[in-house]
Parts: structure tokens; sequence; C-alpha cells
């Protein structure tokens, strides 16, 4: 069966997708009577601010988008390897597997694997799952097509197979075999089925989007003036009409703009000061941002919000360090497992995948050759794997593979000999 195979064999006659089909613009999913009072309880809308959420309207909140941003793209850019036990204590990297192909240099025709992996991490943030059809050859994946999370159905079996039914865009549904569908879940309740961020943050999001729509529909229709003219008896009609087109042409811009401003009958203006509603205002959204930072996992300080927060220490090693163990360690495990489930077969049951935490560093310079330095003086590593991690050739004079000895065991006065 060829790579497309898959979409073109069907299940079942052409058909419309049911009521249970959840589009990406925000189509209700009714499972379950729960689904069903949810869906009356809080109307049309998404949410009981009056503002619908779904993933795409939420992608327009910015604390929404600097979060996925900031997780889906730690995954994307890290180095993924395929190692394969050579014995206990021996790794080696499996560059001859068609899945290291696949993972690290193309995982289909039009996607590069920082693209494929960026997209398939955004939609486990913003839908909970992650799905890709596995084009087999044998034992050999040959590629990886992603698939909408919105148009499969995924149930799972009384013996627990699980089982998956996509829509495709013409309406028909074919079942794919659990062997050919990489299911990626995040967060989940039944061990199936995850859940997303979004779904639980929805009354958070589509208040900090109402607050956001209040925003700017007041600057809009300009409701919170700078000053405001005083007049110390009553403005006639005639005399309000001459102060009105005299403040129009005064703020047309032009030749006008910059000029003082001329009044009358002895008017005075009195400048107007933040009240406690607007400074509320303000500080709920402050508090709507962090709340949304909270849900994602991601410390407000990474978001752009660093007012009355602290980071882990001082320094971009400190920072990566407790975002990679408190968030980023939940979603590469994910991945790890979830390539070592769909994607190795059992005759390949030695080769494993692994990111490479330590490449979160790389843009500390400082940070990373002070590491190189420790390892080289413990015996840890040898010069020439220090080479090859900043993609350096080995030494030419054959040295490169030595071991130094740890410094202070070695006994006695060695003269400096066991120094690098």
């Amino acid at each position: 069966m060829d790579l497309f195979g898959m979409f073109r064999r069907q299940s079942a006659p052409a058909e419309q997708p049911n009521a249970s089909y959840q589009d990406a613009d925000g189509g209700v999913l009714i499972e379950t009577s729960q689904d069903i009072e949810d869906a009356i309880r809080i109307g049309m809308t998404g949410s009981t601010s009056g503002v619908a959420v779904t993933p795409h309207s939420a992608m327009q909140v910015s604390a929404v988008y600097a979060c996925v941003r900031v997780i889906s793209g730690a995954v994307a850019n890290l180095p993924l390897h395929i190692k394969r036990r050579v014995s206990d204590n021996t790794r080696e990297d499996a560059a001859d597997a068609s899945l290291w192909r696949v993972l690290r240099r193309k995982p289909n025709g039009w996607q590069t694997p920082s693209q494929f992996r960026r997209q398939m991490q955004a939609q486990i943030l913003l839908r909970g799952n992650a799905y890709a059809l596995i084009a087999w050859s044998r034992d050999r994946v040959v590629s990886l097509v992603p698939l909408d999370p919105d148009r499969m159905v995924v149930a799972q079996a009384d013996d627990g197979e699980v089982k998956y039914e996509y829509t495709r865009k013409s309406g028909s549904r074919i079942n794919l075999p659990s062997r050919e569908v990489f299911h990626l879940v995040g967060m989940t309740l039944d061990g199936v089925h995850g859940v997303s961020p979004i779904t639980f943050a929805r009354e958070t999001i589509g208040l900090s989007m109402a607050q956001e729509r209040h925003g700017s529909t007041t600057f809009k229709n300009s409701a919170r003036p700078s000053m405001v003219l005083q007049h110390p008896g009553k403005l006639g009609k005639e005399g309000l009409e001459f102060l009105r087109s005299s403040l129009d042409a005064y703020r047309s811009g032009g030749e006008s703009e910059g000029k003082a401003l001329i009044l009358e009958e002895g008017m005075n203006t009195a400048p107007l000061s933040m009240t406690a509603e607007d400074a509320q205002w303000i500080e709920s959204r402050k508090f709507s941002r962090s709340d949304i930072a909270m849900f994602f996992g991601v410390p407000p300080h990474m978001i752009g919000d660093t007012e009355k927060s602290t980071s882990w220490g001082t320094g971009i090693e400190q920072q990566s360090i407790g975002f990679v163990t408190y968030t980023l360690e939940d979603h590469l495990t994910t991945w790890e497992e979830t390539i070592n489930r769909d994607l190795i077969p059992e005759s390949e049951a030695d080769m494993y995948a692994r990111f490479n935490r330590a490449a979160l560093v790389r843009g500390d310079i400082k940070t990373r050759w002070e590491a190189y330095v420790k390892g080289l003086q413990w015996g840890v590593i040898s010069p020439d794997e220090v080479r090859a991690l900043e993609d350096l050739n080995p030494r030419s004079d054959g040295e490169g593979m030595q071991f130094y000895d740890p410094p202070n065991t070695a006994g006695g006065d060695q003269g400096g000999q066991n120094e690098p």
C-alpha cells in the first residue's frame, strides 16, 4: 500500500459527520449528559463571560499564544536522538535506522522535523491530542502525516483495544488501526483522550478576551477623554454647537495640531486621573495573564510578565532548569515514550528515542564551556567528544580521545600532570 492508500480505503459510504463532530472553529462535541448540561449552561458562547472560546480564538490572547509558542518551540528545537543499546553500558546513534531519517531529516513530503514537532505539540496544548498517520514499509517507518485532531474519534473497546475513526474533508470516514496512528496524549483523565488547558481554562481565557474587547471598544469610541472642559455657568445650545465645532477643528490635525486651545466665557480645563475602576480593570487583566500561564505550567516571566514575579535563580541556565523540571520534562517524556511505543517495532526493541536536554543552554556560551571544562577535569568526557558537541572535527594529533584523571584522586603530587 502506498503512502496515501489508507485515505483511499473507506470503511463506510461517504456521508456527513454526525452531531458529535467538532470542527476547528468551535463546534461543540456532545458525548455525555454532562456535555449537554454544560452546553445549556454556557449557551452558544462557550463561556459565561459571553465570549466564544475555541482553540483558534484563544490564540488571539497574548498569554495563550506565548505559552503555546514557548512550549512548542522548545520541543521543536531540542535535538531528538534515536539511540541503540549495544550492551548494558554502551549506547550508539542508530543513524542507519529509517526512523532516524524520518524524525531527524524528513517526516513527510513537505515538513521539516521542527515544523512537524511544533505542529504536533501545539495541537496537544490546544486540543489535548495530536495524531499522525504512520506509513509502514514492512517494519520500517517511511513517513508521518499529521491528522486533524478535530476529525478524529477515539474509542476503547472492552478488551482494551483502542480504535480510531477519521473523518475526511469529503465527509467520508475511515477506520485506522492503532498500528497506523501515532497518538500523542496530553493530560488525560481516562487514559485514552487527552484534555486541553483550553477546556478547563475556558472561563479565564473568555474573561481575558472580554476585557480586551472592552478596552478596544473604549479606545475606539473615545470613551475615556484626557481632560474635561468646565464652564462657570450654563452653556446654551448655540454656544455648545460652536464649542463642538471648534473642538472638532482642533482635533482634526494638520495645521491645527500642536496649537493652543482658546476657551471663552471663563471656561477652563481639568485633567482626568485614573479612577479606581480603571486600576481594577488593569489589575484584573494582569491576574488573567498569570492565571493562563498557570494553566499551561509556564512561569509568568517567560511570557513577559515580570511584575511581582521571581524566577529560579539568575541567568538563562537556571531559568531553563526550572522550566525543564516543572513543565517541559512532562512533554518530552510523552514524546519519547510515544515514539518508543508507536514507531519502534518489537524487532528493534534495543532502540529508543531521547531528547538532548543539555541543548537548552546552547545559547549561553559561558555556561556551556564551564560545563565542558568540569567534564574534562573529572574524566567524564574527552576533548574529541567536546569538539563533536560543538560540531568540530577531532584533533589531528590523535590525542583527542584521552580521558584525564580526576584532580586530587591519583595519589600524591603529580606536578600538575592530571590537569588538562
